[in-house]
């Protein structure tokens, strides 16, 4: 075996199967995903945007924490264009790290589908995905079977706030939003369990993002809390490995 590489297996062939359990694995994040996709829809409303351009935007972005970003700024007469794209590249720029540790299953999928996959990644189809992998074999089916339910419901959520959302009340406060979390934290638990290097580095990336999350801008302290984890973890793995 290739070291980095997991043991978990490949399956790059589609399968219908693997698509109906991503559907049933994500539903239950749908609960956090409304809301914020609704509010979404208000907020595009109030910065001055059409409906048709907050909704375009949902499709054709994907991206609910950069939306959120560009619609603000769009919203306090910022409309360089190049200002808002690099901001959101910098509220973003967890996705290089979440695509690199998906790039060695990704890779045995045909160049299409792995262009569709990088498009719909989500911090949600992410943990969903990978939780999987890890725990038995990657599938590009399962992966885009849960980026597809997503990226549905945010689109239509995004058009029922663009389109109704005077008849919502602040959609946040149904406190649905802590679905998501909460499905993060199902997912995660049972990883701690397995090692002691998972408990440490897990550790290490909790209090480093709150630290940054405290006293650096923007989003930096997303990238810093998962580089400084990551190392580490590589330091510690390596250890082991030269132990045994």
């Amino acid at each position: 075996m290739e070291a980095g590489k997991s043991s978990a297996a490949i399956i790059p062939t589609p399968s219908t199967e693997d698509f109906r359990i991503a559907l049933r694995d994500t539903s239950p994040i749908l609960l956090g995903i409304v809301p914020f996709g609704i509010t979404c829809g208000v907020m595009g409303l109030t910065a001055g945007l059409t409906p048709l351009e907050t909704i375009m935007m949902s499709i054709m972005v994907f991206a609910g924490a950069s939306q959120f970003v560009a619609i603000s700024m769009l919203g306090a007469g910022i409309t360089s264009w190049s200002v808002i794209v690099f901001t959101t590249l910098l509220v973003n720029l967890r996705h290089l790290l979440m695509g690199a540790s998906l790039a060695p299953y990704m890779s045995q999928l045909p160049k299409p589908l792995q262009a569709l996959l990088a498009f719909v990644l989500t911090d949600e189809s992410y943990a969903i995905t990978i939780s999987r992998t890890h725990n038995g074999h990657y599938s590009g089916a399962y992966q885009l079977g849960a980026s597809v339910l997503l990226y549905t419901t945010w689109a239509v959520s995004t058009a029922v706030g663009a389109y109704l959302g005077s008849y919502f009340p602040d959609p946040l406060a149904w406190g649905l939003d802590f679905a998501m979390p909460a499905t993060f934290m199902v997912l995660l638990i049972p990883r701690l369990m397995e090692d002691r290097i998972q408990q440490i580095v897990c550790a290490i990336a909790a209090v480093l993002a709150v630290a940054g999350a405290l006293l650096l801008p923007g989003k930096w302290y997303i990238i810093i809390a998962c580089l400084a984890a990551s190392a580490v973890g590589a330091y510690l793995e390596g250890g082991k490995g030269g132990a045994q």
